[in-house]
């Protein structure tokens, strides 16, 4: 018999907009997060403010912007025509409040929504805003979005623009960090795509000359190319693109100089005409699979009143380029089919090494295609809904799929039964599974892709994250490698990551990628707990706890009880992520560690070498 919770008018509440900005944050801003992920909270912060900013320099005013990122505070000040002194206040704090309901004001900005500087404000423990227009300024001061201090309008001799400082609430974005390699990579996209745009990001400039050329010049290794990258710019849409010799599709596609993390309408369109072109320009029905097959690409598009899926705006809807003008999907094809099909023309070298890449990934193809079918037999065989993948609930039906928990959705690989047990016990059963390694994996660096079908366990795991053909499937957002803290664990860390960067490198760039850091150490009393992940953690603890603490030293998973495993993969789960950034070179890297034994590597080892015995005798001896 149904309970009877009193449901009277007494229960509903009408929130003002601050309120509920900071009650249901994941609406305005994506996922909170702890700034392990590029798409976490904390940088949607910083995207929402230089926004604004990018508008102004779009519309012609102001060259340059400053980005100061400190442990905890964001300051960004840009050169455009500042807010109007009387609308400050209400720009900042009062929802769908703004200028760019005027397209005459803004034409083909991101922001449309009048929230974007409203959620950072609410969502700040301290946020203060300058705006110096004319010969005068006005400061606004705010805690948690609340105005604190309206300061009176006053003369300036500084330059006109808008200034913006903010620290993100710690109530809300829990033990949050900047990782400077995401703020660097939001800032050279910014840069890429505004030509003229000088950014001073902590002493640093960033400039671009040649825009998507110089994006996938610092992406794509100099020697994975297969030929010059193709770069092509025309009214409201600029494309950039080259064949590489590593696994997979790279894509950057961007609205309005937003980058569109999930894609949407222009990067389909991307994807459909270079395939519809390839296949005209050399008279042949290629698989689209084998015309795609180790391509990297960029898009940037420009539209009027664009329709995002979310206000995060990570993907585009579909929509017009211009009220009168055609689909994004036409306009983007239409251009694709002119001018690189004129490009491949004018340039037969390149359309002839283009043409060769395509057809080795059609060999490729074929000759895995028989243990294909045979792999994806035994996968279906072995059902993977079984003990070697723990699924959660997010997939178990897959007919009813929520978004958001997809996106919340995590893979953790582990070795060994006992850590899996434990993780499996403790795990949110909702968007947390668990997928558990036999033994060693296989060393595969420098073979090729028909040793995933051939090997069953990478085999299943690939099924498992369903990214046999690319990411478009990708079954969780977060892939977790759980391994001890010893030398096995690491050296089964090193051969996992062999695994991805070999074949599957758009998911360690696509920021999927994750270690999870476990404690080495529990220090505790009678009272208090303290969990420590380095040794000058554990020294912490003890002079924090005093009086000659408990301390136990974990020496892998298998050994944290399922009760303490819920405290470190549930709100407080540290996870170090995988980033690779300008300097990687995949082919040179993976040579270094996996390949055969140099004389290098092994004076690494000597240099580099830590004795777990001796980390463990220093525990006892504490």
């Amino acid at each position: 018999m149904a309970q009877n919770h009193n449901y009277t008018e007494d229960s509903i509440k009408s929130l003002e907009p601050r309120e509920h900005i900071r009650l249901r944050p994941g609406m305005y801003i994506g996922k909170l997060g702890d700034g392990s992920a590029p798409d976490d909270g904390i940088y949607v912060l910083v995207k929402e403010v230089v926004d604004n900013s990018i508008d102004e320099h779009m519309m012609g005013f102001g060259k340059s912007i400053d980005i100061v990122v400190t442990e905890d505070h964001v300051e960004i000040r840009d050169f455009g025509r500042g807010i109007p002194l009387g609308k400050v206040v209400d720009c900042v704090s009062k929802i769908n409040t703004g200028a760019k309901y005027d397209s005459n004001a803004f034409q083909k900005s991101v922001g449309l929504n009048g929230v974007g500087t409203k959620a950072v404000n609410a969502l700040s423990k301290y946020f203060k805003v300058t705006s110096t227009r004319d010969g005068q300024e006005k400061v606004a001061e705010f805690e948690q979005g609340k105005l604190i201090k309206d300061h009176k309008v006053q003369s300036s001799k500084g330059k006109n623009g808008t200034s913006v400082h903010f620290q993100p609430d710690g109530t809300i974005f829990k033990n949050f960090r900047f990782i400077p390699e995401y703020l660097e990579n939001q800032i050279w996209n910014y840069a890429f795509l505004n030509s003229g745009l000088t950014i001073n990001y902590n002493g640093k400039k960033y400039f671009s000359e040649k825009g998507l050329y110089d994006l996938l010049s610092r992406k794509i290794e100099v020697e994975s190319m297969r030929y010059p990258i193709i770069h092509l710019k025309g009214n409201d849409v600029e494309i950039a693109l080259t064949h590489t010799n590593q696994y997979g599709e790279e894509y950057y596609s961007f609205v309005n100089g937003q980058y569109t993390t999930q894609g949407g309408t222009h990067l389909s369109a991307f994807r459909e005409g270079i395939v519809r072109t390839v296949r005209e320009h050399f008279n042949k029905n290629f698989d689209a699979a084998d015309i795609r097959a180790s391509i990297a690409g960029a898009i940037s598009v420009r539209v009027q009143e664009p329709v995002f899926e979310s206000q995060t705006k990570t993907k585009l809807g579909s929509n017009n380029i211009g009220p009168e003008g055609p689909t994004v999907r036409s306009f983007v094809v239409d251009f694709l089919k002119k001018e690189l099909d004129d490009f491949l023309h004018k340039n037969p070298e390149t359309a002839q090494a283009m043409l060769k890449r395509i057809q080795q990934s059609e060999r490729e193809r074929k000759d895995i295609a028989g243990i294909k079918k045979l792999a994806n037999d035994r996968a279906k065989k072995a059902n993977l809904h079984n003990k070697k993948l723990r699924d959660c609930k997010t997939h178990l039906n897959d007919k009813k799929k929520d978004d958001e928990l997809k996106f919340n959705s995590t893979l953790f690989i582990t070795e060994g039964d006992s850590a899996s047990g434990s993780i499996t016990k403790s795990r949110n059963v909702d968007t947390q599974a668990v997928f558990s390694l036999r033994g060693k994996p296989l060393n595969c660096y420098s073979l090729t892709k028909k040793v995933v079908y051939e090997n069953e366990e990478f085999n299943l795991l690939q099924h498992a994250l369903n990214i046999e053909d690319g990411l478009d499937g990708l079954r969780y957002n977060r892939v977790v490698i759980a391994t001890d803290a010893d030398v096995d664990g690491m050296h089964i860390r090193l051969l996992m990551l062999t695994f991805f960067l070999q074949f599957f490198p758009d998911l360690v760039r696509g920021g999927h990628l994750y270690i999870l850091e476990t404690p080495l150490f529990r220090v505790r009393n009678k009272k208090k707990t303290i969990y420590c992940y380095s040794e000058e953690e554990k020294q912490k603890a003890i002079d924090q706890l005093g009086n000659k603490p408990e301390i136990t030293r974990f020496k892998g998973l298998g050994e944290i009880s399922p009760d303490e495993f819920g405290n470190f993969i549930g709100d407080n789960i540290r996870l170090d992520p995988i980033i690779l950034n300008k300097d990687t070179h995949i082919k040179n890297l993976l040579s270094y560690y996996m390949g055969k034994n140099t004389p290098n590597r092994q004076q690494f080892i000597i240099d580099n070498l830590k004795v777990e015995k001796d980390i463990v005798e220093e525990a006892i001896a504490v």
